[in-house]
């Protein structure tokens, strides 16, 4: 599950300029609504999580870099206060785009609403529980789709024999 998560942060992180205008429709929201847009990203903490799991996924980069190179670990954990620096200013940029996609896919006053919500203390339960409720989500999913997988495999085994197919 961590290694989904890193996986997808990593994508994330990787989000250059290229990435970020690819991921538009060419339909560039209003001002009034990429304000709005902006708001709720920050009302909604979305790059939070993602700052936070930024030394995590250094961590988890630094055995490929290292390689068991005592000199390369000790440059490595040298180095890492200016490569984390560099990686939250990336997660500073996925704001931007965040806040440009939900402009181009909900209109000033839903946005607005969802900031209200955001607000609410219910909302504010909602951020709160979200990387709980998204860790466990992710782990029951995994385990959903390997057990779908081993009874789909047995499924077809099951057909492929009765053909004569498989012994």
């Amino acid at each position: 599950m961590r290694h989904a998560i890193v996986a997808v942060f990593v994508a994330l992180l990787l989000i250059g300029p290229a990435g970020a205008q690819s991921s538009q429709r060419g339909d560039t929201p209003p001002p009034e609504s990429l304000a709005a847009a902006r708001e709720l990203v920050a009302v909604m903490k979305a790059t939070d999580q993602f700052k936070a799991l930024l030394p995590i996924v250094l961590q988890g980069i630094k055995p490929a870099v290292v390689q068991g190179r005592p000199n390369v670990e000790k440059d490595f954990d040298t180095i890492l206060p200016v490569i984390l620096d560099g990686a939250r200013q990336r997660v500073d940029r996925l704001a931007d785009i965040l806040a440009d996609i939900y402009a181009r896919n909900f209109s000033v006053d839903e946005i607005h609403d969802l900031i209200a919500f955001y607000q609410t203390p219910t909302g504010q339960k909602l951020l709160q529980r979200q990387p709980v409720v998204a860790r466990e989500s992710m782990a029951a999913g995994q385990q959903w789709g390997r057990q779908l997988v081993d009874e789909l495999r047995q499924q077809i085994n099951d057909e492929l024999r009765k053909r004569g197919d498989v012994n």
